[in-house]
Parts: C-alpha cells; structure tokens; sequence
C-alpha cells in the first residue's frame, strides 16, 4: 500500500482515478489545485471554480479520503500553455505539495500511460499514448522529466472515456454525468483574450495577407522540396516581411497570437479561412494566408533543445 495524492479537479476522470485507487487499498488523499483568483475573465456561469472545488470535495467525502485546497500558487501570472502547465505547475509545485503531505506518488486523471524500462544497465520512464485514442493527453506531458515521471501514475491510461464514466456511476460519484471542462489548465473557463489583454498591453498593428504564390512562400516552398535548408535551421520555416503582401486589418498586439493560429482573427470574407503565417512581435506584424495548405505553414524542420528531449 502507498500514500497517493490525487490531483482532483471536480471532473468525472480524476475523480475515477481516486475512486480506483481508493478501492486499491492505497492510502489516499484529494488535494484539489486553486491558482486563478480574479472572476472579472472568468466565465462564472459555466464552469466556476467553486463548484469544481465543490464537487471535488463531495467525491472525497463519499470515498471516505481526506481533502485540501491548495491556493497559494500561480496567481497574476499570465497562463501556461498546457504543456508547461504540468511540468511547471501540476507535476513540479503540485508535486512538491504532495510530497511534504507524505506522498509515494501523485495521480491524475490523464489519458496517458507509462513503462518502465532498463537502458544501459538504468531505470527510465517512458511516456505512452492513452488507450482511448480519442481522449489522449501525452502531448500535454511531453516535457515532464524522469523523476516526475517516477512519481506519476496515470490510473485511466489503460481506460475508455465511456468505461470511465460507468465506474463513475457504479461508484456513486457526483461527477459521473459532469460535462468535461475546456477551460484553461487548473484555472477553468476563461476568456482568453480578456484574461491577456489584462496581463499584456494592447499595440495596435497590421496584419499583411500572403498570397500562395507569393513569391517568398515559392521560394520557401522550393527549398523545402528540394531539402536544402535541413541542415540551416533559420530556413526551415518561411520568413516575411511587409513587401511581401498586403495590409488587410489592424490587430491589437503580435504577442496575442502564434504561428499556425485560425481563431481569433475576426476577419471575414476570405475565400477560405486565415491562418496566421508568422508574427513579428518587434515590428508588431502578423502575417496571414488562406487555407490549411500554404506552404507559408509548412516547416522542414524542428529544434528541440538536448535538455528539454524526452
């Protein structure tokens, strides 16, 4: 039997996972994560932390576990992208919380899985896609490090989403019938652009629409077929600058957006939809062209640095 500490969120799969390890025999406890303290970006009425904390609280008490808050992180910072979420906040402070209450491990309700393996005569974790091919969430995960892996378990990666939810209901749980959340990590529904329009300060600037056959995204295009920028990592993706389209609208600040974006844009009458091409946040220009297919989003390339490989 081991001390678990169960990031419990109020939703049906981390309630599951503790529902799981509880009937397991371990020693459990819920600790449900607060980092978001400012209801003015918050969208209250559809997925309010409270009732999450609520709901986590009353799957502790039917399971008979023990149950903390913890509130004293990540607040007024701007959000982490899921992936840098769980290796800096739910498997690094989160992680440390659990083990000054004592913990073996932590387990969280990811659709992902983990092996372990023997490489040059040494243990090492490996990361594995979740059984539900629908619900996988390793891609969240990808950067968490060997020790955090070492004390993660990951008790539904073996599950179906369907399969989740009947334990769920056959165990009573509040949260069996619980509508997923599609809010940000650990802070819940927000309005994203409001929450960093507060955080970050508006510019406005142009936004410049690249043709398909503009003739920087044919150069880019010949270099990527031809296979000429592998080893110069500054060709792999496409560069622009003004001369190369058109302004068609005024945005509100480059930081607001990223390379391969399509919502958010708010601009209309295109043939087909807008991605953004490339941002310059020096310049303060986005870079625009049609369609999922243009060769402005492609890029032979990726860089990932030695430290952050997995």
């Amino acid at each position: 039997m081991a001390r678990i500490v169960v990031g419990m969120s109020g939703g049906v799969d981390s309630s599951v996972v503790a529902l799981l390890l509880k009937q397991q025999g371990h020693d459990v406890i819920g600790l449900f994560m607060r980092n978001w303290n400012d209801a003015s970006v918050t969208l209250e009425d559809e997925c309010p932390w409270i009732d999450d904390s609520r709901d986590a609280m009353l799957v502790a008490e039917h399971l008979g576990i023990p149950f903390q808050v913890l509130a004293e992180y990540g607040r007024g910072r701007t959000p982490n992208p899921d992936v840098l979420c769980n290796r800096e906040i739910k498997f690094d402070v989160f992680l440390d919380e659990a083990l000054k209450l004592g913990a073996d491990f932590v387990a969280t309700g990811h659709y992902v899985r983990k092996e372990e393996v023997e490489v040059d005569g040494s243990k090492e974790y490996r990361l594995i896609s979740g059984r539900d091919a629908n619900k996988d969430q390793s891609y969240f995960l990808c950067q968490l490090n060997q020790f955090q892996l070492s004390k993660a378990l990951f008790p539904i990666g073996d599950m179906e989403k369907s399969e989740v939810r009947r334990l769920a209901e056959s165990g009573g749980l509040v949260t069996a019938g619980k509508k997923d959340s599609q809010g940000l990590c650990f802070i819940g529904h927000v309005s994203l652009p409001d929450f960093l329009q507060q955080k970050l300060s508006t510019k406005e600037g142009d936004v410049v629409e690249i043709e398909r056959d503009a003739p920087a995204v044919l150069a880019h295009k010949e270099r990527v077929l031809r296979g000429d920028a592998v080893e110069n990592p500054s060709l792999w993706h496409a560069h622009f600058n003004r001369n190369d389209g058109k302004v068609i609208a005024k945005h509100n600040g480059a930081h607001f957006y990223t390379r391969g974006q399509r919502r958010g844009l708010q601009i209309g009458g295109k043939p087909l939809p807008l991605f953004v091409l490339q941002t310059d946040v020096e310049e303060n220009v986005i870079y625009v062209g049609q369609g999922d297919n243009h060769w402005g989003l492609i890029s032979s390339g990726l860089f990932v640095r030695e430290e952050e490989a997995h």
